[in-house]
């Protein structure tokens, strides 16, 4: 098998882990504590502030490589186990994201960039005025 084959494989194996901890995110088999590990990961994912910052080379993304595999493990260690079958089965048969682009979600996210652009720039301009 080519490389970049098992690059698509291991993809389509992410994605369908990704929908499977949504499914089991929004089943009410799943205990809270589960629940709560789930949250926490989502919000580490998407906060802008890192327990090492990105900036630093390398080691700016150890805490992605290192953490976030971590703790979704100990998510799904804390998913019951048929609850687990059930949201793998689930994400399996009726994917989520099956093919489906969502144009006002990718206008969100770049209006979200171009106004941090816009933040950012702004602060730079102020502080060039003071100098």
């Amino acid at each position: 098998m080519k490389w970049i084959e098992r690059l698509k494989a291991k993809a389509r194996e992410l994605k369908q882990g990704t929908e499977a901890l949504y499914h089991a995110l929004k089943h009410p088999g799943t205990p809270w504590y589960a629940k709560l590990v789930l949250g926490l990961i989502v919000a580490y994912m998407v906060s802008p502030i890192d327990l090492i910052p990105d900036f630093i080379p390398v080691l700016g993304l150890l805490d992605e490589v290192i953490l976030l595999p971590f703790f979704i493990s100990l998510a799904i260690r804390l998913i019951p186990g048929n609850v687990w079958q059930e949201s793998r089965l689930r994400a399996s048969v009726a994917p989520l994201l099956s093919g489906k682009k969502s144009w006002i979600g990718a206008l969100l996210i770049l209006l979200i960039w171009l106004g941090l652009g816009w933040l950012i720039w702004r602060q730079v301009d102020n502080i060039r005025h003071y100098w």
